[in-house]
């Protein structure tokens, strides 16, 4: 018997390439739901390309990388404070 896929599973996959693009592994964080909690993991190229395809994910582009970052810097830093 069939269940019906739970709301986890609808939610979107996101992936951040960390590592160069000729590295033998793919350095990437993976979030489910929320861009901003993500794991640290790393793959070989050829499995890294079967993990995104499986888990449908959606590779954050540079203008939703740069808001993460920033997020990040005000709680590591606080409010109104340049990382530079």
């Amino acid at each position: 018997m069939s269940q019906p896929a739970s709301h986890f599973d609808q939610m979107p996959r996101y992936v951040r390439v960390r590592s160069a693009p000729d590295d033998t592994f793919v350095e990437f964080d993976f979030a489910i739901g929320f861009p901003d909690l993500f794991v640290e993991l790393v793959l070989p190229r050829k499995a890294f390309a079967q993990f995104c395809e499986v888990n449908q994910v959606q590779h954050m582009d540079t203008q939703m990388c740069e808001a993460l970052d920033a997020d990040a810097r005000k709680w590591r830093y606080g409010e109104g404070r340049d990382a530079d």
